[in-house]
């Protein structure tokens, strides 16, 4: 199975519903990314790391997916402080910054760890079954949720069958090069996975017929919201009213 690093632990966090944790995790998101100036955008980002720290992840683990969503960021900042009209700021290597730009790159930085952070403590510490079926309880189409848990419990193996055609095209000689034998030999590859995964779904979806598959999963476990998990969700839902407040306060320009 694919590992899933964060998703196992025993602090307050991963005891939570999961129910109360997507939806939680959806209104602080939503908030962070409609926000158009950098504080309601803070708010939820204080708020992510709070939960971060208490959900007690691998910080290897958060460190290197952290440096990840950021390397795109960064890029933005190469970018949008050169790009964007408005008043010109200061000059560097003959190109000028504009204040509207280094403020638009601002936002975006602080929105995306902002959402980034409330995924890892809220939805990255939900083992991906429990997930599926968070989903399904909160009347996410149920065909989204099955497309979603099959992607998730067949991914490896369609990586593993184009591993093995792939060192059988080896076997045979083949060695990336720049040239159109190698476009072709790759088109091949890629065209063999797909028939083969579609093979394979045909299959396990008449095992899944003949086991009487009826259109959702049995599972023993079952959702208990309790008092705890009310009072988080209260709790997350008034930081996101708090910060939506605020951007609505910002934006009119009362403060």
């Amino acid at each position: 199975m694919i590992d899933e690093p964060l998703a196992r632990g025993t602090s307050p966090i991963h005891s939570l519903d999961p129910r109360f944790k997507l939806v939680a995790c959806l209104a602080l998101s939503v908030v962070a990314a409609l926000a158009a100036t950098p504080a309601p955008a803070g708010l939820v980002l204080v708020c992510g790391l709070f939960l971060t720290i208490a959900a007690r992840p691998s910080w290897r683990v958060v460190w290197g997916r952290f440096v990840a969503v950021n390397a795109f960021v960064l890029f933005l900042w190469f970018v949008l402080p050169f790009t964007a009209p408005g008043e010109a700021g200061w000059r560097l290597f003959g190109l000028t910054a504009t204040r509207e730009g280094v403020a638009l790159a601002s936002v975006i930085t602080v929105k995306t760890n902002a959402i980034f952070f409330c995924i890892v403590s809220l939805v990255a510490t939900i083992p991906v079954p429990a997930l599926g079926r968070a989903m399904t309880a909160l009347h996410v189409p149920a065909k989204f949720s099955f497309l979603f848990l099959f992607t998730y419990r067949y991914l490896h193996v369609i990586a593993e069958e184009y591993a093995r055609l792939a060192t059988a095209a080896r076997l045979r000689g083949f060695v990336p090069a720049t040239d159109a034998r190698t476009y072709r030999t790759y088109a091949a590859l890629v065209a063999m996975v797909l028939v083969r995964s579609f093979d394979r779904s045909q299959r396990v979806y008449q095992a899944m017929l003949l086991r009487g598959f009826h259109g959702e999963f049995p599972s023993l476990d079952r959702f208990a919201a309790r008092r705890g998990d009310k009072v988080f969700l209260s709790l997350c839902l008034a930081v996101s009213a708090a910060a939506g407040a605020l951007d609505f306060v910002l934006r009119r320009g009362y403060v």
